[in-house]
């Protein structure tokens, strides 16, 4: 494919991007809910679409078509894990849409009495996860367009960094939603229709797994990797759409609790159903190219060998779009924590209704800029920023599912849960048998962490805080983003319990 009529076309599709974006923000009210969060109106069909392209971003267009390129139906793992992380969502918080929590950090310290240690700790977290997430999607999204438009990597990464950048400056939250609805749609029946074409084009599944490692062609490839770390693979996957503050954000801004549940239960099924596509993908490109240099080039590589011009040009800046499209979901997510609990953290108090639209727009070039900054310097992170994620979601993961299911938790519990995981999880990577053993430290991580979190609540007094008072403190500190009341709160329960 001749690199300059890819790069034109992408070129043109974040042109409607942008004007898209700007049309959003004509019809919004211009509030801060309605930046970062949708208005919380966002109805189920779009809350489908921004789930479903978020899903299907960097992970699956480059991470598990390249997984099934070098491990056959391992591939499949990737779509296992996230669809049953998103049926979780869907069964166990898919209610917390009713207590208008606005970021992650809120909903976790709620559930140990508002304790402002734990919504610090848990903010400083979020928004570091988010910085690493968008310097992975910035660095994978870079070399992807490198590569198709034969452009210095640097560049690229620039191009990708302001592709996203700027509508969801503009357009703020809808933006994003609609234009990874879009974004889902293409990729969704794109994907089926080229794994389709690829079984075609090597001769059907015999054809497919004939020049693969035989340990590969087995069930889910678990001779190939391992049982424990084809297990610990999807678990990591589960657990990050489970503690993922962007997949929070789908639930605060949904329309009901109804509608989070629905949207959910389709998006799970619906991934569960594709789980096995990036797996044909990649043994077929394998079939086809047992030679790649990067196996992560992969899904790029059999869309222009196999699909027709106009098709496969639609399907790549789809799926380059769609890392994107994550990207964004990223940025929202740490911005929300930046300005609704750090911004506390650092000032004492939220920024008041008529200034939080603005802040959230610089906080997004903040953001953004060190996420990049971090792409620049950086050449070869993605295992690392994995890593790095895992060992702060697997901590949120168990505080909330301790936090939600059982009343005796508390916040000392929540403090050595977040810690445990985190110590157990570097000491997993820093011992190479011990990696090799669990394949990443997704597993022992949760398991530290419940301990942990369960011992220490158990040794220390309950909380003395109720649920009421709880969400009466948080929604006392927020109402000054939401309507323009006295510029300083008043020091009281919000403060340590």
């Amino acid at each position: 494919m001749n690199s300059h009529i890819f790069l034109g076309t992408f070129f043109v599709y974040i042109a409607l991007m942008i004007g898209f974006g700007w049309w959003v923000s004509r019809h919004s009210r211009g509030t801060g809910d309605d930046f970062l969060l949708g208005g919380r109106s966002v109805p189920l069909f779009l809350t489908i679409g921004t789930t479903v392209a978020t899903m299907v971003g960097t992970g699956s267009s480059m991470g598990a078509v390249g997984f099934g390129y070098s491990n056959g139906w391992a591939g499949a793992l990737y779509g296992i894990g996230g669809a049953v992380g998103v049926l979780l969502l869907a069964i166990c918080f898919a209610p917390v849409r009713r207590l208008r929590f606005m970021t992650m950090s809120e909903e976790l310290s709620y559930y140990v009495g508002a304790n402002r240690i734990v919504r610090n700790i848990v903010a400083v977290l979020i928004y570091l996860a988010c910085i690493g997430w968008l310097g992975a999607h910035i660095l994978g999204g870079g070399l992807y367009l490198a590569w198709m438009a034969d452009i210095d990597p640097n560049l690229a990464k620039i191009i990708v960094a302001l592709g996203f950048g700027v509508y969801c400056v503009i357009g703020g939250y809808m933006a994003v939603v609609w234009t990874d609805t879009i974004q889902a749609v293409v990729l969704f029946f794109g994907f089926f229709l080229m794994a389709g074409l690829a079984l075609v084009e090597v001769g059907g599944f015999d054809g497919l797994t004939a020049g693969m490692d035989i340990a590969a062609t087995g069930f889910l490839g678990i001779d190939k990797i391992g049982g424990l770390p084809a297990l610990s693979l999807a678990t990591v996957i589960a657990v990050g759409v489970l503690a993922t503050p962007s997949f929070r954000q789908r639930i605060y801004s949904g329309k009901s609790v109804g509608s989070v549940r629905r949207s959910f239960l389709i998006t799970g099924a619906l991934y569960l159903a594709f789980s096995i596509v990036p797996a044909i993908i990649g043994m077929a490109t394998h079939a086809l190219n047992p030679d790649l240099d990067n196996s992560n080039f992969a899904f790029p590589f059999l869309a222009t060998e196999i699909l027709p011009l106009g098709l496969g040009l639609l399907l790549l800046v789809a799926g380059l779009s769609a890392t994107m499209s994550s990207a964004s979901s990223d940025a929202l997510a740490g911005v929300s924590t930046l300005i609704r609990d750090l911004y506390v953290l650092a000032t004492g108090r939220t920024p008041s209704a008529r200034h939080v639209v603005l802040y959230s727009r610089l906080a997004l070039i903040a953001t953004i800029g060190l996420a990049l900054l971090f792409a620049l310097t950086s050449d070869n992170v993605i295992s690392y920023i994995t890593k790095m994620i895992s060992t702060v979601l697997a901590g949120m993961f168990v505080c909330g599912i301790l936090g939600r299911f059982w009343p005796r938790y508390n916040w000392q519990g929540a403090v050595a849960t977040l810690v445990g995981a985190s110590i157990t999880s570097l000491l997993v990577i820093a011992n190479a048998s011990w990696s090799a053993f669990w394949g990443n430290p997704s597993i022992p991580a949760v398991l530290v962490a419940t301990l942990g979190g369960v011992v220490v609540s158990l040794i220390t007094p309950a909380s003395r805080v109720s649920n009421d008072e709880a969400l009466a403190r948080l929604n006392q500190e927020r109402e000054r983003m939401e309507h323009a009341i006295a510029p300083v709160l008043a020091p009281g329960p919000s403060s340590l319990t």
